[in-house]
């Protein structure tokens, strides 16, 4: 059989070119290689086995390890019209036979099996008459008892190819693999000579953060203000806060649901299919909710509780923005998160170990993934770039797009304050925990510190900062291996293997901390703009005919067809079939079932929007007034000063006069967003009122020229709702 991969690439996913790394492993698979793709979520990973599956004579059989994964696969290739198939527990015997009677038929190129199928001997006895080509791995490192989702069905996998009549090409993925796991993978599966592709763990579209708030929810429903349009996953540690999460969202006014593995086969199925199908907005889960996740238009994560290693969390995380849209990512940190991780890790009754040796090795392998994780919450470097550090990949320390590099950092000096941390840890003989060492340098007096004659040391009350401010230099010192925390589950401060060099040897040390004097510009996240504008009303008429078509296939509305499709739509206006392939996204299958009904609706569009006018001559009509769709409107909260500059270099190019912040505030004020009210030195001050509060404004401390002001910022969708009121606020200042 001799197909060409580029026709199987166009006429069945709507592509022209492959991305980064598939053609590569397309070819190694066509050539009769094994291969290895480590592929970060979103890139592509399917494409470089179906895309051969589709050339080869015989069948692909798919390894994977979550029966909604399996679903999600077979439902987004059917539709592309490729015939697959899964086996798993979901089927009843009749339904399993008959999938095996249209294998025999020639029907199916790709089948979906869960790991478990693999002892089946009836399986086995079937798969034995068939030619199998291509045997592939999804999610491999579940294979490895190093990665963080090992599951001992993996390791019957060998053992399943190799009593196979003839062995097949062999191919793994995942996205997540350090390489100890790699090289886990590839000697497990006795890959021959493999073809080892990493095309990198780099999600650029993706914007990391760390946030610390004293109030997780008020934080969580601050950061959703912003993203009413959005759908999005809130993660959560354990089944009691995904509860209560879920519960406070939907008192709160958004539309919620829940899963983890507490609920019902039926009830975590449907709450999976509402969220997939944009029935609801938000899902909060456990990591139950896992890799069978496959839905392509979420565009935040929130980590509600910190995971317990970087690879689950990146994961994760990378469940956002597959669309190649920006999306966030948001963690937001305490210190209990530390102890439930540790809990579980010595708890974990799920877990199944060879021997004690091993149970105890892999228990010490998991408390140093924890603290690789709480090294991230804790490091003011970028975000980003420790990230990709863990898998060994080699990026710049800044990328202009996480919370740390967009934060107002300055080095700081913090050797002395390091000396007396360290000696008092010496003195303290390495036995107590953090909170023990920061009570002592601050002189407290506590009851245990004066029965243990702790306030008797020479560390004793020396020194000035806060709890928070000593806390974070002693996480940047383990961070940097001066300290170390103890893996034995009790957390206890110990001198790491470089404390001389400050405590002995003189050695200057320094750490990014938050300036106390901010700047009056904000730094602004580089974020690529689209030159061309998406014109609102045709991209709704097209999700709308997207989602009766979804709803007649039964399939979630973007196995039909992703947005980032339905934006190629409204910025090329196709008014015919040549001119709808050329859409990314769009092949000659999806082309021949739905083209007509999308064609339909931008013809519409164009004959309403502009009667007698052809695509060609379709321009922007320019009204009279000034063109506030120009004022830019940032993801980020800004200042009204801000704001007011963003809306003058708009008016000041049409000869309008200037509108200054304290105006637009006397307007806001008259509208009831703000109000006037003391703060504790007496001054009088503008604060929200409930109704600002509800679309986005936020009143945060802040130093400015040395002194703590009460600063109000305005988030995406109060900047919205400005611009959009200009005429009045203008026509208010006249009046004034």
């Amino acid at each position: 059989m001799s197909v060409d991969k580029f026709a199987v690439l166009k006429k069945y996913f709507g592509y022209e070119v492959f991305r980064e790394g598939q053609e590569q492993l397309i070819d190694s698979i066509l050539s009769g290689r094994d291969c290895m793709g480590i592929m970060p979520t979103g890139a592509g990973k399917s494409i470089c086995f179906q895309v051969p599956a589709m050339c080869m004579d015989g069948v692909t059989i798919v390894i994977s390890p979550l029966i909604s994964l399996m679903k999600d696969q077979v439902n987004s290739l059917t539709q592309s019209g490729i015939n697959t198939a899964f086996i798993n527990s979901s089927l009843n015997e009749k339904q399993i036979s008959r999938v095996y009677e249209n294998i025999k038929q020639g029907i199916y190129k790709i089948i979906y099996i869960a790991p478990e199928r693999l002892e089946d001997g009836v399986f086995n006895d079937f798969i034995a008459n068939i030619e199998v080509s291509m045997v592939t791995v999804d999610e491999a490192h579940c294979i490895s008892q190093w990665g963080q989702d090992f599951r001992p069905s993996y390791v019957k996998i060998i053992d399943f190819i190799e009593n196979l009549p003839k062995r097949p090409i062999i191919s793994a993925f995942t996205a997540t693999a350090t390489p100890a796991v790699r090289e886990d993978i590839s000697i497990l599966l006795k890959l021959k000579n493999p073809d080892i592709l990493i095309t990198g763990f780099n999600r650029q579209n993706l914007y990391f953060e760390v946030q610390k708030p004293k109030d997780k929810f008020v934080a969580l429903l601050t950061f959703l203000s912003s993203r009413r349009d959005k759908f999005g996953i809130v993660y959560c540690s354990t089944r009691a806060t995904v509860e209560d999460v879920c519960e406070r969202l939907n008192n709160s006014g958004y539309n919620a649901s829940r899963y983890h593995a507490g609920l019902g086969d039926n009830e975590r199925r449907e709450n999976q299919e509402d969220f997939l199908f944009d029935r609801v907005q938000i899902m909060a889960a456990t990591n139950a909710f896992g890799m069978g996740i496959d839905k392509s238009n979420v565009g935040f994560v929130v980590h509600y509780n910190m995971p317990k290693n970087i690879e689950s969390y990146y994961q994760e995380a990378g469940r956002a923005g597959r669309d190649g849209e920006n999306a966030d990512c948001l963690l937001l940190y305490s210190g209990s998160d530390v102890r439930t991780n540790m809990y579980i890790i010595e708890h974990n009754n799920d877990a199944v170990y060879a021997d004690l040796k091993t149970e105890l090795m892999l228990k010490e392998r998991d408390r140093q993934r924890l603290k690789e994780m709480t090294f991230y919450c804790h490091t003011n470097d970028c975000l980003r770039a420790y990230i990709l550090k863990y898998f060994a990949e080699k990026p710049e320390n800044f990328c202009g797009n996480c919370g740390n590099c967009n934060k107002n950092y300055e080095n700081t000096d913090i050797t002395v304050e390091s000396q007396k941390i360290l000696s008092c840890v010496v003195r303290l003989k390495g036995n107590y925990g953090i909170k023990m060492v920061i009570d002592v340098l601050r002189g407290s007096k506590n009851e245990r510190i004066v029965n243990l004659k702790f306030n008797e040391l020479s560390t004793y009350n020396i020194s000035c900062l806060s709890e928070k401010q000593l806390r974070e230099i002693i996480n940047h010192l383990v961070l940097y291996e001066y300290l170390t925390i103890s893996n034995d589950g009790y957390f206890v401060l110990k001198l790491g293997e470089k404390y001389k060099e400050i405590l002995y040897n003189n050695q200057k040390i320094e750490m990014k901390l938050i300036k106390t004097i901010e700047k009056e510009k904000e730094i602004k996240i580089a974020k690529e703009e689209k030159v061309q504008k998406v014109n609102q009303k045709l991209f709704d008429e097209l999700k709308k005919i997207r989602l009766e078509i979804a709803n007649e296939q039964n399939v979630p509305a973007f196995v039909v067809l992703a947005d980032s499709s339905l934006t190629g739509m409204c910025l090329k206006l196709p008014k015919n079939n040549e001119e709808l392939l050329k859409v990314s996204g769009i092949g000659q299958v999806k082309l021949e079932r739905y083209g007509k009904y999308f064609l339909k609706i931008i013809n519409d569009f164009l004959e309403n929007e502009h009667p007698g006018n052809t695509i060609n001559t379709i321009v922007e009509e320019l009204p009279n007034k000034v063109a506030y769709n120009d004022i830019e409107i940032s993801d980020e909260a800004a200042t009204i000063s801000t704001i007011a500059d963003r809306i003058n270099c708009i008016l000041m190019q049409n000869s309008e006069k200037k509108l200054s912040g304290m105006k637009i505030n006397e307007w806001l004020v008259s509208e009831k967003y703000l109000f006037f009210d003391e703060n504790e030195k007496g001054e009088i001050i503008k604060k929200p009122t409930e109704k600002g509060i509800e679309i986005g404004i936020i009143s945060l401390k802040r130093f400015i020229r040395g002194e703590e002001k009460d600063v109000n910022y305005y988030n995406k969708t109060a900047q919205k709702m400005i611009v959009d009121c200009l005429d009045e606020i203008i026509e208010f200042k006249v009046k004034k």
